[in-house]
């Protein structure tokens, strides 16, 4: 059943949904905009009802793609996909209707990654930075972020919105709600416990966040967390001081790098989608593009086979 839309109209929606795309994955500027033009032709065809339009309302919607490309039919679903599966996530819907919606056969293209030495090069920026003698409390922010971005592969909505307290130094772990009202176990390594514990000295008791927005909090908003935005923002500009391409980096980009890494370590698939959050398996997978090499090794060495001769 869907959740009445309290919170603002379509084009409200379009634009948060817009904008965490920007912010979270650093969607490129055209896709930005191909994706607004979808949804705003989406909501005018159902009558600014698009947000809240059930499984039984989207049929009507797809017909009129029938004269499209496969590619262009891709998009737009894939336009519509994401925008209920944020409603979804962000609490405007109780369910998301993007069964109904059409899956072309298309080449999925692989998520963006990070080598590792390039994320090595991030984490020396960040210790040059600690290694002065007297280091900014942002330059303790920043190891803080980027320590749990990496090193736990949180979501972005997930990191910004912490609770002061949801990290302590004898429990490496924190219990995280995530889509569905769904608990998950998240395991927070000592490295990024450390890092939250020198950042702790910094942040005022009576906040009621890990990263609060000190100019939203000036600006008299109250006691609000850092936004997406800045948080996509933070990362790029680490990006450009390690000598990266800020094109290549996100804080989404560090979630699927920690996703990466871990499988091509060996990690298990169940036990990433578990940290992850994932609902399905099929998600996880997209992190499987490890180098051939590796898979390669993986099984002459580990398949039970590996180690029989075959006889002539």
């Amino acid at each position: 059943m869907n959740r009445q839309n309290q919170s603002g109209t379509d084009t409200d929606l379009i634009e948060r949904y817009l904008e965490m795309l920007a912010a979270e994955r650093g969607v490129a500027r055209n896709t930005l905009l191909a994706y607004r033009s979808d949804l705003a032709a989406a909501s005018e065809m159902l009558a600014g009802q698009l947000a809240c339009a059930s499984k039984e309302a989207l049929p009507d919607l797809i017909a009129g793609w029938s004269h499209l490309a496969n590619s262009s039919i891709a998009r737009k679903a894939a336009a519509l996909r994401g925008f209920f599966g944020f409603l979804e996530e962000e609490g405007f819907r109780d369910d998301n209707p993007s069964a109904a919606l059409p899956r072309p056969v298309q080449s999925r293209a692989l998520p963006k990654i990070l080598d590792i030495a390039e994320v090595e090069a991030l984490f020396a920026s960040i210790e040059a930075r600690l290694a002065k003698t007297k280091p900014s409390p942002l330059d303790y922010r920043l190891s803080a972020l980027v320590e749990l971005l990496y090193g736990s592969g949180l979501r972005a909505s997930e990191l910004v919105a912490l609770p002061r307290a949801s990290i302590v130094r004898d429990r490496p772990y924190i219990i995280l709600i995530g889509k569905g009202s769904k608990e998950r176990l998240v395991p927070i390594s000592d490295r990024a416990r450390q890092a939250v514990g020198n950042w702790h000295a910094f942040v005022p008791k009576e906040s009621k966040y890990l990263f609060p927005s000190r100019a939203a909090k000036a600006a008299g908003k109250g006691d609000v967390h850092i936004s997406r935005i800045r948080l996509f923002q933070i990362i790029r500009e680490l990006a450009a001081e390690s000598g990266i391409d800020p094109a290549k980096v996100s804080p989404h980009v560090l979630r699927h790098a920690f996703a990466t890494h871990l499988l091509a370590g060996g990690a298990n698939l169940r036990a990433l989608q578990a940290m992850l959050g994932h609902a399905d398996i099929a998600t996880t997978q997209i992190y499987t593009h490890v180098d051939s090499s590796k898979l390669v090794e993986l099984v002459n060495q580990r398949h039970p086979l590996a180690n029989r001769k075959l006889s002539r």
